[in-house]
């Protein structure tokens, strides 16, 4: 049963120095053609996979709001039109801090919209220009509250750190500010520099000064003490919410089920097929215009692959992996299957197993990659 849809809208007015996900510039754009071999793309997929109802919607990019009044109320109606979804459905959109007219976000409200997500990364001005963001911290402050007012319970900012030139003291400042916003959801992520960014180009140069991984790690024991303190359950590696809020779209992904993947370079998980699309815009469009799915690659996911993701993405949540679960969904005991591992893993303490649950130890935490990649065959 497939229960949640992304959908990539990969167009952004300005493209930051950390990003590698698969965006244009939205100037001279083809926004109404790529909209429309969206909504073929979800009908073609929808005839092919018939599922009743969608758990969770996620509208991702590039910047979905970048899009103007015109074309997002398109979007939304292809949505509607497209996609079985109700009230009860989480169908949340990714937003840029100062991208949000109130026209857009009514527009959005009133297309059942009910969770929204800011790319925030930090509220240190001098650090979002030398990030590439073209917001500032006062538009997260302006953006929030035209949200709340407009109706929006359910908002999430994303903060980074690690970033260049960002000191302990930089990163306490943007939580305390972050605190102030009285929202229910934060994501909380170290920054990785991928190859093709301008981050990439500049440490390959030797002009990338970053704080370091000591640094690295005091901020992301900062994060969660922080966030413990001001009540958000620590509920996976890089997030955090107030009880109830969690990202039922994320914990798809961690709970290894499938879910469709729409729009250029989107990646998918359908009927045990990983499946990702062409990500430039004319390829994209090419397939879909002749009646097929525009798909890039697939594979299908043997029953060894799909244990071992089992593990390393169940790993990801506080609550771990449970083995009831696992036992019930592969007719295996993962404590056996993966003995050596947990074995090892538990000597070192970066992993306990607790009655039903195999999970991450405080220290697990920081080491997450090391504890993954024991799992990768």
């Amino acid at each position: 049963m497939i229960k949640a849809a992304y959908i990539h809208i990969p167009f952004c007015e300005h493209i930051c120095h950390y990003c590698d996900f698969n965006k244009v510039f939205l100037k001279g754009q083809p926004v109404g053609d790529y909209l429309g071999s969206l909504e073929k793309e979800m009908e073609i997929a929808l005839l092919e996979t018939p599922t009743r109802h969608l758990d969770s919607i996620f509208i991702g990019g590039g910047t979905p709001t970048a899009l103007n009044e015109q074309q997002l109320e398109k979007l939304c109606a292809i949505i509607k039109k497209q996609l079985p979804y109700d009230s009860s459905t989480e169908y949340t959109f990714e937003a840029n801090p100062g991208d949000l007219t109130e026209e857009k976000l009514q527009l959005l409200y009133d297309a059942g919209v009910n969770r929204l997500s800011f790319g925030v990364q930090t509220f240190n001005d001098e650090l979002l220009k030398r990030i590439g963001r073209v917001h500032r911290a006062k538009d997260v402050f302006h953006s929030v509250e035209a949200a709340k007012k407009i109706g929006f319970k359910n908002i999430s900012i994303d903060l980074i750190y690690s970033l260049p030139g960002q000191t302990l003291k930089d990163f306490k400042e943007t939580l305390e500010t972050s605190f102030t916003l009285d929202i229910v959801h934060y994501s909380g992520y170290s920054l990785i520099i991928e190859p093709k960014t301008v981050f990439y180009n500049l440490m390959r140069k030797g002009k990338l000064p970053t704080p370091g991984e000591d640094v690295e790690a005091e901020m992301y024991a900062l994060l969660m003490e922080q966030m413990d303190k001001h009540g958000f359950k620590q509920y996976e590696i890089s997030n955090f919410a107030k009880t109830g809020y969690e990202s039922r779209h994320n914990i798809t992904y961690w709970d290894n089920e499938w879910y469709f993947g729409f729009g250029a370079g989107a990646h998918g998980y359908v009927n045990g097929m990983r499946r990702s699309n062409h990500g430039p815009l004319k390829k994209y469009m090419e397939p879909i215009a002749n009646g097929q799915l525009p798909v890039l690659e697939e594979h299908k996911v043997t029953l060894e692959e799909q244990m071992e993701e089992e593990m390393f993405l169940g790993l990801r949540k506080r609550d771990g992996v449970s083995i009831s679960r696992f036992k019930e969904k592969f007719g295996r005991d993962p404590i056996n299957l993966f003995e050596d591992q947990i074995v090892q893993l538990a000597g070192k303490e970066l992993i306990a197993v607790c009655e039903d649950q195999i999970k991450l130890t405080r220290q697990g935490r920081f080491l997450g990659n090391e504890v993954f990649q024991s799992f990768i065959g």
